[in-house]
């Protein structure tokens, strides 16, 4: 997964799954992120997810397992509230959200 910079003046190209995309822009290291906005299938309060099973985020960010306490980037999902599950029993290489944000939160 990669990140790119979006500006003002940045030209958008729909691309797969009508997704749009800078053209052009500097590429970010995710350590250098500051929040990610995360999808969300299901997730519970113990801010485990489940996603869209192709494991992107947990790839792109398991630098933060490593870490001992939170820093950045800070990944909050993004969900409606009937997605909340009791509980998510988490893969050893699942990274937990920092929170989740639903329409009723």
């Amino acid at each position: 997964m990669r990140f790119q910079e979006i500006t003002m003046s940045t030209n958008l190209l729909v691309k797969q799954y009508g997704i749009q995309v800078p053209e052009e822009g500097e590429f970010v290291n995710p350590r250098m992120l500051d929040i990610v906005l995360t999808p969300v299938v299901a997730f519970d309060l113990q801010n485990n997810r489940i996603g869209m099973g192709g494991g992107y985020f947990d790839r792109t960010f398991t630098f933060l397992k490593h870490r001992e306490n939170w820093f950045s980037p800070k990944l909050i999902g993004l969900a409606f509230a009937k997605q909340e599950v009791a509980s998510i029993p988490p893969n050893p290489w699942d990274i937990p959200l920092f929170l989740t944000v639903t329409e009723t939160q």
